[in-house]
């Protein structure tokens, strides 16, 4: 029973964690929206830069997933196996995410090469 009550404190983690990115994400969008934004209207998003950034994001991602595995095989005591495994799943989902993106960008690509002129 006591692993029930532990699972239910668990997803309630997540849905409390969901939301908040979902808030942060919202406060974001708007925050870009603004034109009154000091910067807004100097410098429009640039699609390469975003890229480059995902990429930069999900190469920390691993580094950071790399050194936990590894200093949990090494025995540090600092170094739980939970911090470990949220770090992977965190570099797995990142590095789907960005392959999506290419893939999309592969088709998009193919499918304006494919259309006549």
């Amino acid at each position: 029973m006591s692993d029930r009550v532990d699972i239910q404190s668990v997803l309630s983690q997540m849905r409390t964690m969901k939301l908040q990115s979902q808030n942060q994400v919202a406060h974001i969008n708007l925050d870009q929206a603004d034109p009154t934004r000091v910067g807004a209207a100097d410098k429009p998003a640039n699609f390469s830069e975003m890229m480059v950034n995902a990429l930069g994001s999900v190469n920390e991602l691993q580094m950071e997933s790399g050194k936990l595995s590894h200093a949990l095989e090494m025995g540090d005591p600092n170094v739980t196996l939970s911090q470990t495994m949220i770090a992977s799943q965190k570099a797995t989902v990142a590095f789907q995410a960005v392959s999506e993106v290419r893939n999309k960008l592969v088709n998009a690509y193919e499918t304006i090469m494919n259309m006549p002129i």
